[in-house]
């Protein structure tokens, strides 16, 4: 049994601006969510000795954005999306050492810029200069994560819990 959890919400802002509502809202949507999802998965997934978890964080959740990177775009990785995503780092490793005993493993994934269409809002001059911040010179793509998503559940990763994955083509920004 598998459950892989896929959150992204947020409320664009600054930390000097944010309104506690806006910032709780992206708490709510992103952290606040996989965790109860973690929790009303347990029943089913503890039935099955090799069952697994995988959480999607964000290279955010580890590191700062760089908010120069983003120019006058608005989506510069506001503070409440950070928040959320690091929590959500912390919340897959307390999982995993608690969960491990009843034969669940939970993972982690930290994608980097991945280019979706929410990310070509971004326009094409911010997307070159994100993937130039990477050694690999590009954006990721959706089958990146999906790949790493398929590492995490499969057999491969029998022995690999509490981890994150991060994503990101070595992001350097």
């Amino acid at each position: 049994n598998t459950m892989v959890n896929f959150t992204a919400f947020g409320k664009a802002g600054s930390i000097d601006t944010m309104s506690d509502e806006d910032f709780n809202s992206t708490i709510q949507g992103a952290l606040v969510s996989t965790f109860r999802t973690i929790r009303e998965s347990i029943p089913y997934l503890e039935k099955n000795e090799r069952s697994c978890i995988v959480n999607t964080a964000s290279m955010y959740g580890l590191v700062s954005a760089d908010y120069r990177i983003y120019g006058t775009s608005g989506q510069n990785s506001p503070p409440n999306y950070a928040a959320s995503k690091a929590g959500v780092v912390n919340l897959t490793r307390y999982a995993a050492a608690h969960l491990a005993p009843r034969g669940i493993r939970v993972n982690c994934v930290a994608p980097g810029v991945i280019d979706t269409d929410m990310v070509q809002v971004l326009g094409p001059e911010v997307l070159h200069d994100l993937a130039e911040q990477t050694p690999l010179g590009r954006l990721g793509t959706p089958q990146d994560i999906a790949n790493a998503v398929a590492f995490l559940i499969s057999e491969k990763a029998s022995f690999i819990t509490g981890q994150v994955l991060t994503v990101d083509g070595a992001f350097v920004g």
